[in-house]
C-alpha cells in the first residue's frame, strides 16, 4: 500500500507547507500548522480515479466567458423573514451556509424552526452529531413545531452521511455540527483540521453536484471567531454569525459573507418560550424610549445591509484619578474614540484628557462605519457638561481630522427611517441634508464643521 500524502496545514489562514515550522509565513501567527492527510492510501498499481468538476463532467475543459448562459438564482423563502433577509432573499438551490455562535444562542433551535416552517414544500433533513434523535424531537415539540416532514439522522461519519443523504434526497441538510463530524480516510480526531476541512468539502462537493442545500453549524473559539481551519470560511458561500448580549432575550445574525446577498446584512430576534421569534422593526427595541431626554445619549442611524436601523449612543464623561485615563467601548472601535476625541480637543475646544470616557452602543449592536463618528461625539459633549440634547433629536455623520463633517451613503434613507419613527430634528453633514430642509414633519440641519455641530446640539 502506498504511503499517505500530509502536508502541513495553518488553521488560522489555511496555507499549507511540506514540514512542520513553529511560525506561518503566510499570516504570521505561531503554533497554528496542523498535519493533514492530502490523499489515502491506495493500493500499489491502482489507478487514480479521474477527478470530476461541480458540474459532474468527467474532464474539465475551457470555454469562454461571454459564451457561458445566464442561470437563473432559483430561491426558495423560509417563512421567517428576519432569516430570509440575511441569506439575501431565501434560501439558494445548491449553497452551502456556515452558521456560527457562542454555545445556546439559538443555532440549532433557528435552523429547526426553518426546516419546520418549510414543511412539506422542500424536504429536509437534520443530521445531528451532538444529540440523539429523542433530544432533537423532544425540543421540536418544546417548541410547538410541526415535525411532519422533517427526516432526522444521528451520525458523524460523513461518508455513512452522504450514504443516506443520496438514498433519501432531501433538498435541505442540517449538519449539526461540522466539528462532530470525520471522515474514514483520515486518521485524525474529529474537530481536528484535517476532519473539518475534510468533512466541509465532501458536503460542499455534493451540495455544488446536486443542487442541494446545505447547513453547517460551527462551534466557536474564545476570540469569538469559527472553530478549525479558517480555509472552512472560504470554502462555503454564506457564513454567518449569532450575536447577543448574556442576560439578554435579543439575538442578532449578521452576514460576515454572502455570495448571494448583502454583506453585513443583519437579522434581529427575541428568544422567548416557543423558540427565536423574527423583530420586524428593530429600530423600536434598540431606543430607550425614556420619556425625558438623557444626558450623554444620543440616537443615530445607522445602516446594516440595506437597512437602515436606529441605535442609541450612551457616552459616560466622568474625572478620572489615573494618570492615564481609560477609553473604554463596547459597539465601537476603541482607536478610532481616541482618533475622535484628539479632534473634539483641537476642533471643538473641548479638552476630555483628564477624563475617563466610556462609550456604549445600546442592545449590543456593534457600529462599524463611520457614520458613528458625530453621534459619539455630540454623546461625550453631552456628558461631559450634563446637558441632553433637545428631545426627539437624531444625527449621524463623519468627522474628519481638520473638523470637518463629512457625508454617509444613503443619506436620504437614514432621514427616512427617522422621520418614520417620529423625530423632529436632525444633525446630519450639509451634503446629506436636502434643499427644502424638511423630511416629512422632521426638521434637517445641514452642518459642515464640528464646531457647528456642536453650538447647535446643546
Amino acid at each position: 500500500m502506498a504511503k499517505a500524502k500530509t502536508a502541513y496545514v495553518c488553521s488560522e489562514c489555511g496555507a499549507d507547507y511540506g514540514k512542520w515550522q513553529g511560525q506561518c509565513e503566510a499570516c504570521g501567527a505561531w503554533n497554528t500548522l496542523s498535519e493533514i492527510v492530502l490523499a489515502a492510501a491506495a493500493p500499489s498499481g491502482a489507478k487514480t480515479p479521474a477527478r470530476t468538476g461541480y458540474a459532474g463532467a468527467d474532464v474539465a475543459r475551457v470555454v469562454a466567458l461571454h459564451s457561458v448562459g445566464e442561470v437563473e438564482e432559483v430561491r426558495t423563502l423560509t417563512g421567517i423573514g428576519e432569516f430570509d433577509r440575511v441569506l439575501g432573499g431565501g434560501l439558494v438551490e445548491g449553497s452551502v451556509v456556515l452558521v456560527g455562535g457562542d454555545p445556546g444562542i439559538g443555532k440549532s433551535t433557528l435552523l429547526l424552526q426553518a426546516l419546520a416552517s418549510l414543511g412539506a414544500r422542500l424536504k429536509g433533513l437534520y443530521v445531528t452529531g451532538e444529540e440523539s434523535l429523542a433530544q432533537v424531537a423532544a425540543r421540536g415539540r418544546r417548541l410547538g413545531l410541526s415535525l411532519d416532514g422533517i427526516d432526522a439522522l444521528a451520525e458523524t461519519c460523513v461518508e455513512r452521511i452522504l450514504a443516506q443523504v443520496q438514498a433519501s434526497k432531501p433538498k435541505l441538510v442540517v449538519a449539526d455540527s461540522i466539528q462532530t463530524l470525520w471522515s474514514e480516510p483520515l486518521a485524525a480526531a474529529p474537530g481536528s483540521v484535517s476532519q473539518v476541512r475534510e468533512s466541509a468539502a465532501r458536503l460542499v462537493r455534493y451540495a455544488k453536484e446536486t443542487g442541494t442545500s446545505v447547513f453547517l453549524v460551527g462551534h466557536v473559539t474564545k476570540e469569538g471567531g469559527i472553530a478549525g481551519p479558517r480555509v472552512l470560511e472560504h470554502m462555503v458561500d454564506a457564513v454567518l454569525y449569532f450575536e447577543g448580549e448574556s442576560g439578554s432575550r435579543f439575538r442578532v445574525l449578521r452576514a460576515f459573507k454572502n455570495r448571494f446577498g448583502a454583506v453585513n446584512e443583519l437579522g434581529v430576534f427575541a428568544m422567548g418560550d416557543r423558540g427565536l421569534r423574527e423583530v420586524p422593526n428593530p429600530s423600536a427595541i434598540f431606543l430607550s424610549g425614556s420619556a425625558t431626554p438623557q444626558s450623554g445619549s444620543v440616537v443615530m442611524v445607522t445602516r446594516e445591509g440595506t437597512r437602515p436601523l436606529l441605535v442609541e449612543v450612551q457616552a459616560l464623561v466622568d474625572h478620572s484619578p489615573l494618570s492615564n485615563p481609560r477609553r473604554v467601548t463596547l459597539g465601537l472601535e476603541q482607536n478610532r474614540l481616541a482618533m475622535l476625541l484628539a479632534v473634539l480637543h483641537r476642533h471643538g475646544g473641548v479638552a476630555v484628557f483628564d477624563q475617563d470616557v466610556f462609550v456604549n452602543v445600546v442592545g449590543g449592536i456593534r457600529v462599524q462605519e463611520t457614520a458613528a463618528d458625530l453621534p459619539v461625539l455630540l454623546a461625550v459633549l453631552s456628558s461631559l457638561r450634563d446637558a441632553p440634547l433637545p428631545d426627539k433629536t437624531v444625527a449621524f455623520g463623519e468627522v474628519g481630522l481638520s473638523g470637518e463633517i463629512r457625508p454617509v451613503p444613503n443619506g436620504e434613507e437614514r432621514l427616512k427611517e427617522a422621520a418614520s419613527h417620529g423625530f423632529k430634528r436632525a444633525i446630519v453633514p450639509k451634503a446629506n441634508a436636502p434643499k427644502k430642509g424638511r423630511v416629512g414633519e422632521m426638521e434637517v440641519i445641514g452642518v459642515e464643521r464640528l464646531a457647528q455641530a456642536l453650538e447647535l446640539a446643546l
